[in-house]
């Protein structure tokens, strides 16, 4: 049993520790131990004892990289996890016995005797060298072999890493000192856990953590005798080693290594001499794995977690809490070790993968996907589409725009790393669905639910008309914009009910006269619609002729329309889309710095309303009025049994289907179209988004604990 020294005698015996080395160096005994003969000529010459009390002894200990996990909403599934080290901090209780027994007899036998030179090896190096005229032997002990590298961690720039380790006089003389003082500040055990935390053991593992997970896939403090000796002898060399994992001869190699420490440890009475031996008999057994490294490192059999993690990172990057520009915010999450507890339910997720491929499967060219949102924080639930999220497309087919496929380009499925649900620029036209805004601008204004127009089948409108487009009509001369209903029975007289329920173009287009184009586009961008292209953000800007814009003519994403359908839900009150549900730092503390964001952007009167006018759509009863028997989803209301909301929405050639919906719980979106080639018609495709979210949000919700939405008030009905 080793008895710890108390602090005063080791500070007493570290200052004589350091006055005995000196007088060693000024007579050269050190620098002929650490270098050859011909490269100290003249060192005595040049440093003398004053200098050696007049260097820097304060070395800070540095905040090591450490690995940030990403994890699911159940704070256990990983994710992916993102590293620039591969390295997780343990105190020294977590690592076995043997280890620290192993690296101690591999790399400085003398480390609990020393305080931080060891004058013995010196004197043995010494003789070595001077009679090889070389560097054959060092005398580094582990105190010194910790400051070289934590010099090196401190050092910022390349000049300094290279004098924090470059073969010098000076640079010895420096960690000699800098150790002594260590020894006087550290316990023993504080040296060697820092030493076991910062050390690299090749394959990429830094640190005793990731080496037991890297070699043997097991916590440090589970290491056997033969595991922890292995890692000890990787560390003399372990760049040599990197391909341990797979190489037999060099795994071979390293076999010599691991028995000599074996042999030190009983040498040193660390081990018995059958311990040693029934080791040294054992095989090299190695069970490797490798740490998953950013979004295309997501488990092989949940690569669509990827588009989520691809979210969260574009996410990280816009936060200004986390370092001034995009380059420092990702190395803060690659360095800080942080436990981040993301928003992703796995649950969700495996029901809406499940059902997506029971619909389309990855090798489709249509995009079949879906976002969920939770109403009143926006954290992100799940993302799921049937592409696989990775950047081999090396086996992908043709490109399904027949111009690119004859020049060979490959299509972008099943495997991509496009964002096709949002959180980045590709959007997609979402028809109907933007109905609601205009309609919202409307009760904004003072309508009410009963709102009436008469709507025929095709309806001259006051916008201006594009000559000779199908869409476009002579009125007095003039070229004006006609829309006309998809069919002739929805012609009539209808309200905010029948008129929402029936998706009744001819009536919106009413309506949009009336409220005007530019204050439905500025409900739309209150509730979280941004626009993805120079095109709609012109026309969003002088948005007076835009009267279009109440058809879903501009580009959008999942995630923009589930959000903004999601502020209904929640009385009105936005909130930005949010990946994260908790931050904890390396030490378990919980970061207050990840909230939601949100505000309230519509009056919860309106909100309650357009939810009652939204329950005509997938054939529920709203609570007001009645919906004169028209619902373009009504299998919705057959499939969710609960009370529900939402639109179907489909685009001018059916170049899209979608469906935003949402429960007092839940708001999601969506949609299918092909990302590739946007005029390759969904056809009847496009009632497969409706069916997708009816059975994931029954399956998830099922009917227990269902809530009701608040009803109108009564001054926006009549």
């Amino acid at each position: 049993m080793r008895l710890r020294m108390s602090s005063r005698k080791r500070r007493v015996i570290s200052h004589i520790a350091a006055l005995v080395v000196w007088g060693l160096l000024s007579g050269l005994v050190l620098a002929i131990a650490v270098f050859p003969v011909a490269a100290v000529s003249g060192l005595a010459a040049r440093e003398g004892a004053d200098s050696f009390q007049e260097l820097p002894t304060d070395l800070s200990m540095p905040p090591l990289p450490q690995t940030t996990r990403l994890l699911a909403s159940d704070g256990q599934t990983v994710i992916t996890t993102f590293y620039e080290e591969n390295r997780q901090i343990v105190d020294l209780e977590q690592i076995s016995q043997y280890m620290r027994d192993a690296i101690v007899a591999a790399e400085d036998n003398r480390f609990y005797e020393h305080h931080g030179v060891d004058l013995r090896g010196v004197v043995r190096a010494l003789v070595s060298n001077s009679a090889a005229g070389e560097v054959t032997q060092g005398a580094s002990t582990l105190t010194m072999q910790y400051v070289r590298q934590a010099l090196t961690y401190l050092a910022t720039t390349e000049e300094e890493r290279r004098a924090a380790t470059e073969d010098t006089p000076a640079r010895k003389i420096s960690e000699i000192r800098y150790a002594i003082d260590l020894e006087d500040r550290l316990s023993k055990e504080e040296i060697l856990e820092n030493y076991l935390n910062i050390a690299y053991f090749g394959n990429g593992a830094y640190g005793v953590n990731a080496a037991s997970y890297t070699y043997f896939n097991k916590p440090p403090s589970e290491l056997e005798l033969e595991e922890a000796a292995l890692l000890a002898a990787l560390v003399r060399a372990p760049s040599a080693y990197d391909g341990a994992l797979q190489n037999t001869q060099i795994r071979d190699s390293i076999l010599d290594r691991r028995n000599w420490v074996l042999q030190q440890m009983a040498r040193l009475d660390m081990v018995s001499e059958a311990e040693a031996e029934e080791a040294i008999a054992t095989p090299i057994t190695l069970n490797s794995y490798t740490p998953p490294n950013d979004c295309v490192g997501v488990p092989a059999d949940h690569l669509d977690w990827g588009f989520f993690c691809d979210f969260f990172l574009r996410w990280w990057e816009r936060q200004e809490e986390f370092g001034v520009n995009s380059d420092e915010r990702i190395q803060l999450l690659r360095r800080g070790g942080f436990t981040i507890i993301t928003s992703l339910d796995v649950r969700l997720q495996e029901i809406a993968i499940n059902n997506i491929r029971e619909f389309r499967d990855e090798n489709s060219e249509y995009a079949l996907g879906v976002v969920f949102v939770e109403p009143g924080t926006g954290r992100v639930r799940s993302m799921a589409v049937n592409r696989f999220y990775s950047n081999d497309q090396s086996a992908n087919p043709l490109h399904s725009n027949p111009d690119l496929a004859e020049q060979g380009v490959r299509a972008n499925y099943p495997n991509t790393t496009n964002q096709l649900l949002g959180g980045g620029d590709l959007g997609y036209q979402a028809g109907s669905t933007f109905k609601i805004f205009p309609l919202v601008a409307a009760l904004e204004q003072g309508m009410t639910l009963s709102q009436t127009y008469d709507s025929p089948t095709r309806y001259a409108s006051r916008f201006p008309g594009e000559r000779g487009s199908p869409a476009s009509c002579q009125v007095n001369g003039r070229w004006r914009w006609c829309p006309s209903n998809s069919s002739e029975s929805m012609a009539g007289r209808h309200n905010m009910w029948s008129g929402f329920g029936g998706s009744v173009n001819t009536y919106f287009v009413q309506l949009i006269e009336d409220v005007t184009p530019p204050a439905a586009v500025e409900v739309a961008e209150r509730m979280g619609l941004t626009w993805h292209n120079d095109h709609d953000q012109g026309l969003a800007d002088n948005a007076n002729n835009w009267g279009a814009f109440t058809l879903g003519v501009a580009d959008t994403t999942p995630l923009e329309m589930a959000n903004a359908y999601a502020t209904l839900a929640a009385d009105g009150v936005y909130c930005a889309p949010l990946p994260i549900n908790e931050i904890r730092d390396v030490d378990g503390e919980v970061l207050d710095m990840v909230q939601p964001s949100c505000q309230q952007v519509l009056d919860p009167d309106v909100a309650r309303a357009a939810t009652d006018a939204a329950r005509c759509p997938v054939g529920d009863r709203p609570q007001a009025g009645s919906c004169a028997g028209r619902s373009t989803a009504r299998v919705v209301g057959e499939i969710v049994d609960r009370p529900v909301a939402g639109k179907t929405g489909t685009t001018d050639n059916y170049q899209a289907g979608w469906f935003v919906g949402y429960t007092m719980e839940l708001a999601g979106a969506a949609f299918i179209a092909d990302p590739d080639y946007r005029e390759n018609a969904v056809g009847s495709r496009s009632t497969e988004p409706t069916r997708l979210w009816a059975r994931t949000v029954d399956e998830y919700l099922g009917s227990e604990n269902a809530r009701n939405f608040p009803p109108p008030p009564r001054y926006l009905v009549r």
